[in-house]
């Protein structure tokens, strides 16, 4: 009998996140992603109720404003500086870079724009301000172990290395 996704399921999915004014694909997951439903909330609260008694093999597609999940757009949060002054490795768009205020608090930003003189980061979320709609596929649906609901999501394989204790590994 085929599972539905409800609490204490794992469920595994790929998805992508298309932009609903430009159609651009703004994310995409291609492995599946596994997480145990109601106990570790990986995606957009709407994506999740959405999810809730769907079973594996079916595709469904949730939009979603994302003013509703993020801050307005905050300008003070784009920074253009001389290139002259960006360390080489962060001279791509597209990469993050981590940045830490006096107080000690962290916030990401993404390289956006670069010229031959100037490179601009942004700290606001890609998402502010867009309407987008998610494009789930689920893979798979089925009880949860309880160390998979401890953990939120599927267990990771341990290996053993001799003189060591076991230690979990991403696959």
């Amino acid at each position: 009998m085929e599972q539905t996704i409800q609490d204490g399921k794992l469920v595994e999915l790929t998805y992508t996140i298309t932009d609903d004014k430009s159609g651009d694909v703004l994310t995409s997951v291609e492995f599946p992603l596994g997480y145990v439903h109601g106990h570790n909330e990986i995606l957009a609260p709407a994506v999740h109720a959405e999810l809730a008694g769907k079973k594996a093999g079916e595709v469904i597609h949730v939009p979603i404003d994302c003013n509703d999940l993020y801050p307005p757009r905050d300008e003070s949060l784009v920074i253009t500086e001389m290139i002259d002054n960006v360390p080489e490795e962060y001279r791509e768009v597209g990469t993050t870079i981590i940045m830490e205020s006096n107080t000690g608090m962290t916030k990401n930003f993404i390289v956006t724009r670069m010229d031959e003189k100037t490179l601009t980061i942004d700290g606001n979320n890609p998402l502010c301000g867009r309407h987008v709609t998610f494009n789930l596929n689920i893979t798979m649906v089925r009880d949860a172990t309880d160390e998979e609901i401890a953990e939120g999501g599927p267990a990771l394989p341990e290996i053993e290395i001799e003189g060591t204790s076991k230690v979990p590994v991403d696959s």
